[in-house]
């Protein structure tokens, strides 16, 4: 076999090892309801002895109300890391400098929606949000047209967000230069003196992991925000955050806070 035949063969398994795995992660084409009858089964019995338990209790128990939730009896608390370490350092941002306002454009509306119970913010993004909470508001707009004037936001973040531009996993039109555009309308918008916050995914090289994210190298996510200082970063590999970005560890998330002289 030629080594160009051998390459494509390699090529060829990658691409249906990954159409594996995202069946199975999206659609559950796996094997693992064989386990889950194991568990309903234990689920049964558990319910048989809770109704004797319950006999004449004051609350009303109902086989037609029975539902069974069989995989949150975990030995830790899950907690998603990256989300989890991300918001935090995010909160002690925006706590420690209290701006009048904040403007998001596309991170998490969750983690906006609690940032807005002590600062004003306003989440720009594609897809609308369809519920209120205050101190929370709306804009729809995309990160590559963004609704405000040259130099005109003064706090500003977008986490976990230029990553995926360009690339069509939320609907977007595809675009190869997606992330260089998006930092660059990023750019525009903020003002001098103004704050901005933002992560994207890092390793020890820049590559495309069609559709789900590009990865970033230090250097070149640093070239994509000319003319602005670096505050702050810190980097999370695995459950823990390290203040210097470190190739050795592989795929991480870069944290930034940059200001605009």
């Amino acid at each position: 076999m030629s080594i160009r035949a051998k390459a494509k063969q390699i090529s060829w398994l990658r691409a249906t090892r990954a159409a594996i795995a995202t069946l199975a992660r999206e659609f559950g084409f796996n094997f693992r309801w064989i386990g889950g009858l194991f568990q309903l089964m234990k689920f049964s019995g558990e319910y048989r002895h809770f109704r004797r338990l319950n006999s004449g209790g004051r609350f009303m128990l109902r086989g037609g109300d029975i539902q069974p939730y069989l995989l949150d009896r975990t030995v830790m608390t899950p907690i998603e890391p990256t989300y989890f370490l991300q918001d935090t350092w995010f909160a002690r941002q925006i706590a420690a400098r209290r701006p009048s306002s904040h403007v998001d454009i596309a991170s998490s509306v969750k983690s906006m929606a609690l940032i807005a119970q002590f600062v004003p913010v306003t989440l720009v993004d594609i897809r609308p949000v369809e519920i209120e909470v205050p101190g929370f508001s709306f804009l729809r707009g995309s990160v590559l047209l963004l609704p405000f004037a040259d130099g005109s936001v003064a706090s500003l973040s977008s986490l976990c967000v230029i990553e995926h531009i360009g690339l069509g996993r939320y609907g977007d039109p595809l675009d190869a230069l997606g992330s260089e555009k998006a930092a660059a309308e990023l750019r525009r918008v903020l003002a001098v003196g103004g704050e901005f916050y933002m992560s994207v995914p890092v390793d020890s090289a820049s590559r495309i992991c069609f559709n789900a994210h590009r990865t970033f190298t230090r250097d070149h996510l640093l070239a994509m925000f000319p003319g602005l200082e670096l505050v702050e970063e810190q980097y999370i590999y695995g459950c823990s955050l390290y203040p210097a970005y470190d190739p050795t560890r592989g795929f991480g998330t870069g944290l930034f806070h940059f200001r605009r002289p």
